[in-house]
């Protein structure tokens, strides 16, 4: 395997596990009736509409990470996911510190790891016509 090949393999992997790990948080916020308290949470938060809110949030983690783990809109979808969990930061993690587990209880780490892996496959994706799993 070639070094360009193993690059091409290795960014295909983080964006599928980030796919995956995205989907997630909509699938089981969708199944398991999350969507009406989270956005019950965001009006509480000065959000207006919070329920549909909570639903776009919600159908977008669902839908996009479909996409993004077919290598589709995977730039814009990367920013509007950096930029949804970093609004999670601002809201809400922030103010429970940094760790999610062990030191502390439902910090930011995760929302910052996840950022800059979002980001990082954003900026290194080709725009450029390629096959799905490119």
């Amino acid at each position: 395997m070639t070094e360009q090949s193993r690059n091409k393999l290795a960014w295909m992997i983080l964006r599928i596990t980030l796919a995956v790990l995205i989907a997630a948080h909509g699938w089981f916020r969708f199944l398991n009736g999350g969507v009406e308290p989270f956005g019950g949470w965001l009006n509480g938060q000065g959000i207006p509409l919070g329920f549909w809110v909570a639903a776009a949030i919600t159908a977008l983690e669902i839908l996009g990470s479909a996409l993004l783990a077919f290598g589709r809109l995977v730039r814009p979808l990367c920013g509007l996911f950096a930029a949804l969990y970093a609004m999670g930061i601002v809201m809400l993690h922030a103010g429970e510190g940094w760790f999610v587990v062990g030191a502390g209880r439902n910090g930011a780490e995760y929302s910052v790891l996840l950022i800059v892996a979002l980001l990082c496959v954003g900026l290194q994706h080709s725009t450029k016509k390629a096959n799905y799993l490119d």
